[in-house]
């Protein structure tokens, strides 16, 4: 059973932003703080990468562990409504591998950032090793 009201739970999904998001941010940041330059959600890619490093030919994607289904603690499935839940997450983790391999045969190095990882302080310096393979 929902603890919100539908008009509650209107209201609170509506303000799920799909970009700028604050782990993109953090990802961001920290990235321009080392000298890396990067476009934003560049529409010319499958997927529309969050952050594209045309130097390196690289791409991130920067993922929300319930939206895209990570196997981790953070990720719940909802309880409540599983017949429109199931299909739209698991169709979002399909199109996602779909996005990495194109990707891929274009020869660009994807990596996918999880925002569960982000709490771990050494995670990003891991980052600028993947991106300077």
């Amino acid at each position: 059973m929902d603890n919100h009201s539908i008009e509650q739970r209107h209201y609170n999904m509506s303000r799920i932003n799909s970009k700028n998001t604050k782990p993109e941010e953090i990802v961001r940041k920290f990235l321009f703080a080392n000298g890396f330059r990067y476009r934003k959600n560049d529409k010319r890619y499958p997927g529309h990468p969050d952050i594209v490093l045309p130097k390196y030919k690289t791409v991130i994607f920067v993922n929300g562990c319930f939206w895209h289904m990570h196997d981790c603690k953070e990720f719940v499935l909802p309880k409540s409504n599983l017949e429109y839940w199931l299909p739209k997450l698991e169709r979002n983790k399909q199109r996602d591998k779909e996005n990495v391999e194109k990707l891929q045969s274009f020869g660009w190095n994807v990596i996918v950032v999880w925002e569960c990882k982000l709490k771990d302080k050494n995670f990003l310096h891991t980052l600028i090793e993947k991106i300077n393979r």
